[in-house]
């Protein structure tokens, strides 16, 4: 798993050595869980925030990378006891994401399509909780969730000057869990993630 973080470290390289668009992007996530043994659950909103690079910015077929701190998981919620108790969790996984896509745009380059990869490496991993059971954070093992994710990528940006904005939906190939106990409560869940984000910069010389 660790290769497919590598190949998509080089293949950024790569593209930057193409005397790139570089700049800065935050945006919104909207995360969840998907897979056979993923119960019913509900988006949980995060947020992403790094670097953009956009290699051959000024032609119709080009390419974007980025490098980004971004958070994926879900929000649950239960009820009980004829509607006595309200409990919502949220299990949060943060990320180092590097998505590589490729990029068809139209209209002067004012639209493009996107299509292509991420990877990812897990930092940090917790579940928050709120309602009649008690509010609070629990910090959780890392070890017991896989170091890498990766999956596809693809959406639709619209530039304006320096200014991009962009919808992107990414579908994660790989499962979350890695110890018994992990499995045991996640089953095969991977991750996904709708992502709102808007972007600045400016051609490198």
């Amino acid at each position: 798993m660790r290769s497919i973080f590598l190949s998509a470290m080089l293949l950024s390289t790569a593209l930057l050595a193409q005397g790139p668009y570089m700049g800065v992007k935050g945006g919104i996530n909207f995360s969840n869980l998907h897979g056979a043994d993923v119960q019913s659950s509900n988006s949980r909103f995060g947020f992403n925030a790094g670097l953009i690079m956009r290699a051959l910015a000024d032609r119709p077929v080009g390419a974007q990378v980025e490098l980004l701190y971004s958070t994926r998981g879900n929000r649950s919620h239960y009820q009980g006891f004829f509607g006595l108790l309200d409990q919502d969790v949220d299990f949060n996984l943060e990320y180092i994401e590097l998505p590589a896509l490729a990029a068809l745009r139209f209209a002067d380059n004012a639209v493009e399509i996107q299509a292509g990869g991420y990877a990812a490496y897990l930092i940090h991993a917790k579940v928050s909780t709120s309602g009649d059971l008690g509010n609070g954070v629990h910090e959780l093992d890392a070890g017991n969730f896989n170091s890498i994710d990766a999956g596809l990528a693809g959406g639709v940006a619209f530039n304006v000057g320096p200014l991009q904005i962009g919808l992107r939906y990414d579908y994660g190939l790989l499962t979350i869990a890695n110890s018994d106990a992990a499995k045991f409560l996640l089953g095969d869940a991977k991750n996904s993630c709708a992502q709102v984000y808007i972007a600045f910069g400016q051609e490198v010389e």
